[in-house]
């Protein structure tokens, strides 16, 4: 699959954020109040996105994830034919439940999430390594290195990329990658957890990974962005200095309690932000 395929920008890539060439804004479905749910397409549309991250849900009977519901995926696909927003990347939330680290049903999901992933056309899967999946230890990285490089494999023939998301350093994060050894697996980078989990110097790491090996990036602040410990627009200018292409996913925060209009309020802050990137 073509590089632009594989990051989910296909006919979207003409468009960017201003500031960067090349990069796209996105947002969770989830945020706009919508998981597992096409009506998230045309609000991100309407609220003027180029992209959405879908997520796939928990298991609705043995086996299976809401999303592998094949009407589910055809509405989706319809939604962002119409409205002409990417589905960028999909989101596979039940690894919070089965952790790849320790529960042989997770490789399960990760295969699932390749065929629902492949069948969105959305070109990423995102696995999240988190609360009591997170990755801890030398030893918890280890032990997810031979599932994930089966995930790869699988991933890699189905053309998809799985987005590597976590709360460990550079140093780590690229370690694990070595050890897999796969184009099909990328860091997913969420500036907003390396700065409030893992108290990293955000755009120093973005810089130390590289934009080859990150697929995609949530981007969130405590309250709106700007107002927490988030250096946001140092960590985009990052992202401009690595050369990346693709999707920026806001992960936002509902301060208002109004979804819709604090994810408008954030895009117009992102939107700012873009404008004084150099590049």
């Amino acid at each position: 699959m073509a590089l632009a395929g594989a990051l989910g920008l296909g006919r979207f890539s003409r468009l960017h954020a201003r500031g960067i060439p090349g990069v796209c804004v996105g947002i969770m479905d989830g945020i706009l109040g919508y998981s597992c749910q096409p009506e998230a397409v045309a609000l991100a549309a309407r609220l003027g996105f180029q992209g959405i991250q879908v997520t796939l849900g928990r298991a609705v009977t043995p086996g299976r994830l809401r999303l592998s519901n094949t009407v589910l995926q055809a509405q989706f696909r319809e939604a962002a034919a119409e409205h002409k927003v990417a589905l960028a990347s999909t989101y596979l939330d039940v690894l919070h439940v089965n952790c790849l680290k320790n529960d042989p049903l997770a490789p399960h999901w990760i295969r699932e999430g390749i065929a629902i992933t492949k069948a969105l056309n959305a070109g990423i899967l995102m696995l999240v390594f988190f609360g009591k999946c997170s990755l801890e230890s030398r030893a918890d990285c280890d032990a997810v290195v031979k599932p994930l490089q089966a995930a790869a494999h699988e991933a890699q023939n189905a053309g998809i990329v799985l987005g590597f998301e976590n709360t460990l350093s550079a140093k780590d994060n690229m370690r694990v990658l070595e050890q897999v050894g796969s184009p099909a697996l990328k860091v997913w980078y969420d500036i907003g957890n390396s700065t409030n989990i893992g108290h990293y110097d955000v755009p120093a790491e973005i810089r130390a990974l590289g934009g080859e090996r990150i697929c995609q990036f949530h981007i969130k602040d405590k309250g709106y962005l700007g107002e927490g410990d988030v250096k946001v627009g140092a960590c985009l200018q990052a992202i401009a200095d690595i050369g990346f292409r693709g999707f920026t996913m806001l992960e936002t925060a509902v301060p208002s309690g109004n979804r819709l209009a604090d994810a408008a309020r954030n895009l117009g802050i992102y939107r700012k932000l873009m404008g004084d990137v150099h590049v």
